[in-house]
């Protein structure tokens, strides 16, 4: 089944997303690798492909987990959310249609 990750910034969070990208895009690898990643991307605060200094409001993933609780167990653990950039983290089932 898929699932939509939708995740909101919390507010001059950049410097922090920044430090910990790395890790937050190995973990989308894997997904990637292991053919369960759909898309996967953050939501620039401007409208333009660089987001530079204004930063981002927050990101969405829609990947393939067995399950809701594996998924919000996912995105949990993301390291986005340890350092403390996402405010919040909604985690929902997604129909792929097209």
């Amino acid at each position: 089944m898929l699932y939509v990750i939708y995740a909101e910034d919390n507010k001059d969070s950049l410097e922090k997303r920044l430090s910990v990208r790395a890790a937050h895009l190995a973990r989308l690898q894997i997904l990637k690798d292991e053919d369960r990643l759909v898309t996967a991307g953050p939501m620039p605060i401007v409208d333009s492909e660089d987001a530079g200094h204004a930063g981002f409001s927050g990101s969405v993933i829609i990947a393939e987990f067995l399950s809701l609780d594996q998924a919000q167990t996912w995105a949990n653990d993301d390291p986005y959310v340890a350092a403390g950039i996402y405010q919040t983290v909604t985690v929902r089932p997604f129909k792929r249609v097209f």
